[in-house]
């Protein structure tokens, strides 16, 4: 079976969108539960990070902005992906323009965690790290060629 480079990126950045989504969802999920609470598994305090000021924009708790924009960028690529449908050059400057903000929102929050709080959270490292990954793809996914992947 062959694909074309372009569409392997976009189930990629979809397959991320997701995971992303999961990742902030234990996050929320864990929280504010005292019976199962979020535990970092490599030893950094969580808690203090999403307990942190830094912990919401606006009110609004960073946990639920990062589910919102990972369901955005999944269900964008899944509908891609599913009806063979190609993006106008304004709605993927759009995509492009959110995805970097992401990206630079999460370098961000790693700087806080790093120089502010000086404290880690490897489940927030984690989303950030697919943050980025998914703007990497996004940049790759409008110049890629249709050479064909194998699987």
């Amino acid at each position: 079976m062959f694909i074309t480079i372009g569409v392997f990126i976009k189930i990629a950045i979809s397959g991320l969108g997701l995971c992303g989504f999961l990742v902030a969802r234990h996050i929320y999920k864990h929280k504010n539960n005292n019976k199962n609470p979020l535990i970092c598994p490599i030893r950094f305090d969580c808690t203090t990070v999403v307990h942190s000021d830094y912990s919401k924009i606006l009110g609004i708790p960073l946990e639920i902005l990062g589910m919102a924009y990972y369901s955005f960028v999944f269900l964008v690529y899944f509908c891609l992906l599913a009806f063979s449908l190609t993006l106008s050059l304004v709605a993927t400057g759009f995509i492009a323009g959110v995805s970097f903000f992401a990206f630079i929102f999460s370098l961000y929050l790693i700087g806080v965690q790093i120089f502010a709080l000086k404290k880690g959270c490897s489940w927030c490292i984690v989303s950030a790290l697919i943050s980025v990954l998914i703007f990497i793809l996004t940049l790759m996914a409008y110049k890629a060629t249709s050479l064909p992947v194998v699987f």
